[in-house]
């Protein structure tokens, strides 16, 4: 117990590290991005000890087949944002972004002619699949925490956009969905 207390101490350090300029801006998409990322991590700590434990119940299997799709997203949405958002080192008015958020334009291919989101969509499935490991009651809060801390993320993202990039993000949106392809 006492490592996992020093491993969520030191992992959120990092985060807080990261997320240092958000923190500071409460209502911007990394501020909430933090506190997802916060409950994923407790949800790690709590479900590690169950990694591969009955490795083919079926709750491991769907953790599995979860944790495996979030790499899909995550990859093919931060791939896209440098190739195609033409990120530039500073961004007038968004000292709180990440380096490959920092886009000049917008982005609406491949996989984000359909989600909005993928990256949120990838630790959704992350969150999703860590708490199939070990499904609890205790997991059910932090998946749940961690869900609608993501969701705050992506509205907030949402109206950063529209902010920056006006009616082209405004009718982006009338085309897409926010995080699952043709659903929602």
């Amino acid at each position: 117990m006492l490592w996992k207390i020093l491993a969520f101490s030191i992992v959120t350090l990092v985060l807080v590290y990261i997320s240092r300029a958000s923190l500071l801006h409460p209502r911007s998409h990394g501020f909430y991005r933090f506190f997802a990322w916060e409950a994923i991590l407790a949800l790690f700590l709590l479900n590690v000890d169950y990694w591969f434990v009955e490795p083919f119940a079926w709750y491991q299997i769907i953790a599995w087949i979860l944790l495996v799709a979030s790499i899909v997203p995550a990859i093919w949405g931060v791939v896209l944002l440098r190739r195609g958002g033409k990120p530039v080192e500073r961004r007038a008015g968004d000292p709180s972004l990440l380096a490959f958020e920092k886009t000049t334009s917008l982005v609406t291919t491949e996989i984000y002619k359909t989600i909005r989101h993928p990256l949120y969509s990838s630790l959704l499935l992350l969150a999703w699949g860590i708490f199939f490991k070990s499904p609890s009651l205790s997991g059910g809060g932090l998946v749940a925490a961690a869900t609608l801390f993501l969701f705050l993320t992506a509205r907030a993202d949402e109206a950063e956009c529209v902010k920056f990039f006006g009616t082209a993000y405004e009718d982006y949106m009338k085309k897409t969905k926010r995080f699952i392809p043709f659903l929602f």
